[in-house]
């Protein structure tokens, strides 16, 4: 059965000390409150992963992630990071493909394929976003833009290494905003989602992948958004740097 995740993007915020507060109250918060088995992941600056890395051992259900690696194991390249030198901070997880990666640093499919398969070779999950623009959305591309991303990016893999894959549905126009994807606008996509995978892999592994919402959530929304069918969480950016509204979005599984 696929797992439900709440992953938090701090993208490039926060100093090392304010990092390291933030993160141990999100710790002490989901020790006291949440109920199940839904998995925190906090994908941190590389600044602050060794450090909660630490802080996060003790609970089963929380993880820690970078942003981004480099596709080479090593080499110079000055001021990248490595998919070994992540693993070695205690991390688990790795964002790959989010959209501001691919529109800020003219990230292809084909750079993002190579970067997947660093983070799995050096045993990091990755968390891979897919999504359109406002543009795409508009002239009615949005299914040949996810089912593109999902080919050139993932679909190389074998069964048993895209098993190892979560992915992140971004609607690129609702990033940052303030808009959001209607809960059956969402779902539309994430169904899409799912039967790509399914005609490309089997109906098992499609069912058994988690697929998160990555577009403007927060407290007042999430409980709808995870609602449907095929949302098995949210990557979370604004409201991840507020320890209470993150707790609230990940606590909307204690009921479910």
């Amino acid at each position: 059965m696929r797992k439900n995740i709440v992953a938090g993007n701090w993208k490039m915020n926060l100093d090392y000390e304010k990092g390291l507060s933030l993160f141990s109250e999100i710790v002490n918060m989901v020790k006291d409150e949440v109920v199940g088995d839904q998995e925190v992941v906090v994908c941190s600056p590389a600044i602050h992963l060794h450090s909660i890395a630490k802080l996060a051992e003790p609970v089963s259900n929380v993880a820690v992630g970078a942003q981004n690696i480099h596709q080479a194991e090593s080499g110079a390249y000055t001021g990248e990071i490595s998919g070994a030198q992540v693993k070695s901070t205690g991390a688990n997880y790795v964002i790959l493909g989010h959209s501001e990666r691919r529109a800020y640093f003219g990230e292809t499919n084909t750079l993002l394929a190579q970067k997947v398969d660093a983070a799995l070779a050096n045993g990091l999950r990755p968390i891979f976003c897919i999504g359109e623009t406002k543009d795409e959305r508009e002239e009615g591309k949005v299914f040949d833009v996810i089912k593109t991303q999902l080919e050139k990016g993932l679909f190389h893999l074998s069964s048993e290494e895209f098993e190892k894959i979560v992915l992140a549905y971004e609607p690129v126009w609702a990033i940052g905003t303030g808009l959001t994807a209607s809960p059956e606008q969402a779902q539309e996509v994430h169904a899409f989602i799912r039967d790509t995978v399914a005609d490309h892999y089997t109906q098992k592994i499609a069912a058994d992948t988690s697929i998160l919402y990555g577009g403007s959530c927060n407290p007042a929304n999430a409980s709808e958004l995870f609602s449907q069918k095929d949302i098995d969480g949210g990557l979370i950016g604004g409201a991840s740097l507020k320890s209470r509204d993150f707790l609230e979005i990940v606590k909307v599984f204690n009921s479910k």
